[in-house]
C-alpha cells in the first residue's frame, strides 16, 4: 500500500491551510535542539503539529506510533496528515503506516533540515531553510 503523495514543504503548508494536520516524527532530541514547525499563529487558522516519534532513542521502532497517532487525530474524523521528519525518510515511512491504518497521509519530501550542502551542513531546502515558520523546542 502506498499513501497520498509526495509534497514540498510550501506545498506541505497549502495543504495546512486546507485543514490538514502536520505530525512531525522526528525525535524529541530534535524538537528540543533544532526547532520545530511554528505552524499556528494569530495570523492563520492552521492548527498546532502532532508531535509523535517515529523512532525512539537510540533509533528503536515507536511500536506505538499509530496506537498515538490515533489519540491525537483519530482515523475517522478524515483529516489529512502531513508527516515531517529531518530529511524525508522517516515521514515516508510514518506516511505509509497512517495510510494502512485509514488517514489520507502525504509526506514532505525535503524534512524540516533538508538535505546536507557541501560541507555537511543542512542548508539546503527543507521546511527551515525554505523560510517556513520556526521555533526553539516543543
Amino acid at each position: 500500500m502506498s499513501y497520498a503523495g509526495d509534497l514540498s514543504p510550501h506545498d506541505a503548508w497549502a495543504k495546512l491551510e486546507q485543514g490538514a494536520i502536520l505530525v512531525d516524527v522526528r525525535t524529541e532530541a530534535e524538537w528540543a535542539h533544532i526547532g520545530i514547525p511554528a505552524t499556528a499563529s494569530a495570523d492563520n487558522n492552521l492548527k498546532d503539529p502532532l508531535f509523535i516519534q517515529w523512532n525512539l532513542a537510540g533509533g528503536v521502532p515507536n511500536t506505538r506510533f499509530i496506537e498515538e497517532l490515533a489519540k491525537q487525530a483519530p482515523a475517522a474524523d478524515g483529516t489529512e496528515l502531513v508527516f515531517l521528519c529531518r530529511s524525508g525518510q522517516r515521514s515516508i515511512a510514518a506516511a505509509i503506516a497512517a495510510t494502512q491504518a485509514g488517514y489520507t497521509a502525504y509526506s514532505v519530501l525535503e524534512g524540516f533540515e533538508g538535505e546536507p550542502d557541501r560541507y555537511g551542513e543542512r542548508t539546503v531546502n527543507g521546511w527551515k531553510n525554505r523560510g517556513l515558520p520556526t521555533k526553539l523546542g516543543n
